[in-house]
């Protein structure tokens, strides 16, 4: 179990966002690759999601890793 604090920023997995552009996990670790989605990863070697860039994303308002 891990411990957050209160204003720790949620996280979401490479499926979780794959489900919310409509795609496979695999693409979504390519996009993370080539610098498009920031990933961060787990102790354990996981890539994870802030879930306010991938949201900001979703709504089409740039990023600095340019157009998907």
């Amino acid at each position: 179990m891990t411990t957050r604090t209160p204003d720790a920023e949620p996280l979401l997995t490479p499926a979780e966002v794959a489900t919310m552009f409509r795609v496979d996990p695999k693409t979504v670790t390519r996009w993370a690759k080539a610098g498009k989605l920031t990933s961060i990863r787990t102790l354990g070697g996981h890539r994870r999601y802030r879930e306010a860039e991938v949201r900001a994303l979703l709504k089409g308002v740039p990023s600095i890793g340019g157009d998907m």
